[in-house]
This record gives structure tokens, C-alpha cells and sequence, in this order.
């Protein structure tokens, strides 16, 4: 299964305002390095977790129906399944009634049942689910601890931005990993 970022979220976990505060950056001068460290600490953050921080869409895609009747949402956490699609043998999409599915938010699973599911035509990516995900549309949505890896990781950089030397090995710094660690979606 491939995912494909669709809608990237409306607004950051942390402010500029925020971030700047917590750098306790008075001038304006380096809005826009800390405003682009806001970001890739986000990413960096949900990247790590499999979990989007903010309501973002996404598409998934599947070679086939899995046989449980159960398509896990990553990243989460599952919102709600906006399409669905199938693809026939000539590559022409079909729709699938989203009320097919049941939405298990609290798991991040799509369960429906597989027998009454078209197969797919395509040998790859046969399938395509849109979903939303994210713990919500505002930063305030997103649990605190998060929200804190992230400062922490705009910190850390705002203050290291100078090339790594070669050889040596940059390691997510352990408040950050302590943060973070009771949020990450664990593969299997």
C-alpha cells in the first residue's frame, strides 16, 4: 500500500507567534527560516509517529482487497473515508459506496466486508481510498505532547543549523524521542 499526500494541512501545530515565543525571538528577521523549521518539524514529528498532527487528506493505494476485510490508515489517526475507487482491466475508475465501510477511528482501520467488494482490474494499484486524517483542523486539536516535540525540534535546529560532519550521525534528541515515543505507530 502507497500513500500520496493530497491536501497538506491548513495550518501548523505551532504558531509562528508560538515558535517565536518559545525561541524567545523578539525581531522579525528570521521568520522565515523558523516558520519553514516549524514545518519541517512537523513533518519530522509525524513522519516519525505515522500519525498526521493536522486534519490532512490523503490517498491510499492497493493492489487488491486485503482478506480480513481490514485496510490499516496510515498515517493516522483516521478521520473519515471521503472515495473510493476502483480501477477495471482498461483503467477506467469506478466508484465504491463509502458506506461500504465501517471507520474504525479509534484503531485508524477501514473495515468492510471483502466478498462484496469489486476486485480490481489493474494489477497495481487497482484501488485508490481518500481519506482524512489528523487529530483535527486546529494546532489546539493536536495532543500536547506533540505539539512540544515539535518546539523542541524547531529549537534544536533554529540552534544547530550547521552541516552535520561526515561520518558522524545526527540522533533525534531525547527529549523529543521521549515525546513522541507513546504516539508511534508501529509497523509489523
Amino acid at each position: 500500500m502507497s500513500a500520496i499526500l493530497l491536501t497538506a494541512p491548513a495550518v501548523e501545530p505551532v504558531s509562528l507567534g508560538e515558535a517565536k515565543a518559545f525561541l524567545r525571538v523578539e525581531h522579525s528577521d528570521d521568520d522565515d527560516v523558523i516558520a519553514a523549521l516549524v514545518s519541517a518539524s512537523r513533518i519530522h514529528v509525524e513522519t516519525q509517529t505515522r500519525r498526521a498532527l493536522v486534519t490532512q487528506h490523503w490517498r491510499l493505494s492497493l493492489d487488491a482487497w486485503p482478506e480480513d476485510g481490514r485496510v490499516p490508515v496510515v498515517p493516522g489517526p483516521l478521520q473519515e473515508l471521503n472515495a473510493a475507487r476502483v480501477f477495471d482491466v482498461n483503467g477506467a475508475a469506478h466508484t465504491v459506496d463509502v458506506q461500504n465501510f465501517v471507520p474504525d477511528v479509534s484503531a485508524s482501520v477501514l473495515a468492510f466486508a471483502p466478498w462484496a467488494m469489486p476486485m480490481p482490474g489493474r494489477l497495481a494499484a487497482g484501488i485508490e481510498l481518500d481519506v482524512a486524517v489528523g487529530y483535527g483542523d486546529a494546532a489546539a486539536d493536536v495532543p500536547e505532547p506533540l505539539r512540544q516535540a515539535v518546539r523542541l525540534l524547531t529549537a534544536h535546529w533554529y540552534e544547530n543549523r550547521g552541516l552535520a560532519a561526515l561520518g558522524t550521525v545526527t540522533v533525534l534528541p531525547t527529549t523529543v524521542a521521549a515525546l513522541i515515543a507513546p504516539y508511534r505507530m508501529l509497523s509489523l
